[in-house]
């Protein structure tokens, strides 16, 4: 069993920043690829960005790219989500999600185990 704790999250001033951080629990954390999606009231849930098992390639969506950086500590078992320049359209409930395999996927049937989530709200 994995387990997956997302923190971090909070309420921010349009223009600020968080990071948000996964730990996770069991051994098999170093093996596959990890995940962040966020899901808004009334919209489905969406990629934000994926890390490959080895670090060696990301993923960003366009909606976040050169705002946001997913990376991840194997010896921590811990991925993060450094959120700069944020928005209002950003807010939304984050998940922390690892994938199936070693390599991301872009959509949630990808991914087998899921944190409880955490808010991030940000102000205009």
């Amino acid at each position: 069993q994995v387990q997956l704790v997302e923190s971090g999250g909070g309420l921010v001033q349009a223009g600020g920043s968080l990071r948000l951080s996964c730990a996770a629990s069991g051994r098999t954390f170093s093996n596959h690829a990890m995940g962040w999606f966020r899901q808004a009231p009334g919209k489905e849930r969406e990629i934000v960005a994926a890390v490959t098992w080895n670090g060696a390639n990301t993923y960003h969506a366009d909606s976040v790219k050169g705002r946001f950086t997913i990376s991840r500590d194997d010896a921590k078992n811990t991925v993060y989500l450094q959120m700069n320049s944020l928005k209002p359209e950003d807010t939304a409930v984050y998940y922390c999600a690892r994938a199936s395999t070693g390599t991301y996927r872009q959509y949630p049937s990808g991914y087998d185990y899921w944190g409880q989530g955490t808010q991030v709200t940000v102000s205009s």
